[in-house]
C-alpha cells in the first residue's frame, strides 16, 4: 500500500471541450469527527499539490474555514457555522468556486474510516458500494455517517465527478490471525466480527516518508508508529506490514483519546447496563463523547490546553494517564514484533507536543532504548534521538490527503491502462 512504483497515468476522460485541460484535478476530502480537511492536486507524471485547507468545529455555533495555496499564500480564513459534515463539504465546494478552477476537478477521493471485512483496498464508488458502506455504519457510528455525508454532497452537487474511497482499515486487513481475533468464540468470527485497526492512511504516510528518506530497506526494521491526536492509536509494523495495533473492532478501543475512553473492561460495561440501569445510548455517549482526556481532566479533551503550565492538577493527571496507557500499548506492540528499531510519532499531538513525547519515552529508556535529546524534542526536530541511539525516535507529519491522491492516481492509471489494451 506504500511506495507504489508505478507512476500514475494522466487521466484524459470527461474533459469539458470548451475548456481543455491537459491534466485532471483531484479533490481529497478527509472527514473527521468534527472537522473536514481537504486538498486539491493536479495529477500527471507527478502529483502536484495546489491547495490545502480545513473546516473546524463542525456542529458548533462558531467554526472556522481556511485554505492556503501550495506556496503558503492564504486563500481564505473565515468564520463559518456548519451544522454537519454535508454542509461543511458544500461550504468547501462553494469556496473552491472562487479560489480554484473547480470545473477541472473531475476526481474526488474520500478518506473512509471503516471498510468492514470486504473493502481491503481503495475503490471507485458506485451506488452498490455506497449502500454496502451504509450497512457498516454501526461499526463506526461517529465516523462513517460523516464520510457518507461528504460522498452524498459531492454526488448531488458535482454529479459528473468520479468518486473514490480509501479506507483506514485497509492497512491492517492482512494482520496475522492472532492479532485479528477478538477472543469471542471462533464460530462468531470471520465475518464482520474481527479486530480491524484504524488510522491506516496516516500510517501509510509515515512509512512513505520513511522510504523516501531512508530507502526501501528501512521497511525491514521493526517499527512502532504512534498516531496521537484527538483520535489515537499505535501500530507495530515489520517489513511494511501491520503486525498488530492498539485499536480493534472499533475506533473506540485502545488508547484513551480526546473524548473516547479507549480500552475499558467489558465487565464494567455489563455492570453499568445491569446494575446501574444505563441504556445503550447513554453508554455510547459516555464512551465516545465524555471520557478520555475530557473525562479524566474535567476540563478539555484538547491536549494542548491540558499541557499548559496553568492547566491544574486534574489536567496533569489526565496527561499522565494518557502517557501511561501509551507506554503500556507501546510495550505490547514491541513484544508482538520481538523488539524495536524505530519509533515514529505522528498526528497532532505526536507532531507538536514535546511534553507528551517526553512522558512516553523517558520511562522506557532502560527497557527499550527510546532515548531522546531534550533540545531536539523541544524544537520538534524530525529526528529526536542521536544517530547512534539503539532506537531511532522520529517525528513524521501525517499527510493522509497525499496518500488518498496516490491511491486515486493509481486506480485511474490502472483503469486507463485497461482501456488502452482492450
Amino acid at each position: 500500500m506504500i511506495n507504489k512504483s508505478q507512476e500514475p497515468v494522466p487521466y484524459a476522460e470527461g474533459r469539458r471541450r470548451a475548456r481543455p485541460s491537459p491534466l485532471p484535478h483531484l479533490l481529497t476530502i478527509n472527514c473527521g469527527s468534527s472537522s473536514v480537511k481537504f486538498a486539491v492536486f493536479r495529477l500527471g507524471g507527478n502529483i502536484e499539490p495546489l491547495l490545502r485547507g480545513k473546516v473546524t468545529d463542525i456542529g458548533k455555533a462558531r467554526g472556522h474555514s481556511s485554505a492556503r495555496s501550495a506556496d503558503g499564500a492564504s486563500l481564505w480564513h473565515i468564520k463559518t457555522s456548519c451544522g454537519d459534515h454535508g454542509s461543511a463539504v458544500q461550504h468547501i465546494l462553494d469556496q473552491l468556486e472562487n479560489h480554484a478552477e473547480l470545473w477541472k476537478i473531475s476526481l474526488v477521493g474520500h478518506r473512509v474510516v471503516h471498510g468492514g471485512p470486504d473493502f481491503v483496498s481503495p475503490v471507485e464508488l458506485d451506488p452498490k458500494i455506497e449502500a454496502d458502506l451504509e450497512r457498516l455504519t454501526a461499526l463506526a457510528p461517529l465516523h462513517l455517517p460523516a464520510n457518507l455525508a461528504g460522498i452524498d454532497t459531492v454526488r448531488r452537487t458535482r454529479p459528473q465527478a468520479t468518486q473514490f474511497a480509501c479506507f483506514d482499515t485497509a492497512f491492517h486487513a492482512f494482520m496475522p490471525e492472532n492479532a485479528a481475533r477478538t477472543g469471542l468464540p471462533h464460530n462468531m468470527e470471520g465475518g464482520v466480527i474481527r479486530r480491524y485497526g484504524f488510522h491506516g492512511l496516516s500510517y501509510e504516510s509515515a512509512l512513505d516518508r520513511l522510504v523516501r528518506r531512508a530507502g526501501q530497506d528501512a521497511l525491514k526494521e521493526r517499527i512502532v508508529i504512534a498516531h496521537l491526536g484527538a483520535g489515537a492509536s499505535m501500530v507495530a509494523v515489520h517489513c511494511g506490514r501491520s503486525i498488530d495495533t492498539s485499536m480493534g473492532f472499533s475506533p473506540l478501543s485502545g488508547l484513551p483519546m480526546a473524548t473516547r475512553s479507549g480500552d475499558i473492561d467489558p465487565g464494567l460495561i455489563l455492570y453499568l447496563l445491569t446494575e446501574e440501569g444505563w441504556t445503550p445510548d447513554e453508554l455510547a455517549d459516555l464512551l465516545n463523547n465524555r471520557s478520555g482526556l475530557l473525562g479524566q481532566s474535567g476540563k478539555s479533551g484538547d491536549a494542548q490546553i491540558l499541557v499548559a503550565s496553568n492547566a491544574g492538577k486534574s489536567a496533569e493527571e489526565a496527561i499522565a494517564f494518557f502517557c501511561y496507557q501509551a507506554r503500556r500499548h507501546f510495550g505490547a506492540l514491541v513484544a508482538a514484533m520481538g523488539g524495536i528499531d524505530r519509533l515514529v510519532f505522528t498526528g497532532g499531538i505526536g507532531e507538536h507536543s514535546p511534553e507528551i513525547r517526553y512522558q512516553i519515552c523517558k520511562p522506557l529508556e532502560k527497557c527499550f532504548g527510546t532515548i531522546i535529546d531534550p533540545k531536539k524534542n523541544e524544537a520538534n526536530k524530525p529526528l529526536l534521538s542521536s544517530k547512534d541511539a539503539p532506537v531511532a525516535v522520529e517525528i513524521s507529519p501525517a499527510d493522509e490527503e497525499l496518500m488518498i491522491a496516490r491511491h486515486v492516481a493509481e486506480l485511474v492509471g490502472t483503469r486507463q491502462n485497461r482501456k488502452a489494451t482492450s
